[in-house]
């Protein structure tokens, strides 16, 4: 499964993955979340903000994360099942 693929599949799963989120990024608030709503361009820009990071770094970050949620669900933990 690409990042695309992943994301859409954490999309539509965001309040499930929220805390996941905001684990990894513990800068994020809960209204940070909220105004994300699974969409990966707005995660983006609220790492920027809050870590002063650069669109790229940015970017690598979420797709890192996506990747890690992916093998994940290649391991047999599916994300529905979260």
């Amino acid at each position: 499964m690409n990042t695309e693929q992943t994301w859409n599949q954490i999309a539509g799963h965001w309040r499930q993955f929220a805390g996941e989120v905001q684990a990894t990024w513990g800068k994020l608030t809960d209204d940070d979340c909220d105004l994300i709503a699974g969409r990966r361009d707005q995660l983006i820009g609220k790492l920027r903000e809050r870590y002063g990071w650069s669109q790229e770094r940015a970017a690598t970050q979420v797709d890192d994360f996506a990747r890690r949620v992916s093998a994940r669900r290649g391991r047999g933990q599916a994300i529905a099942a979260r």
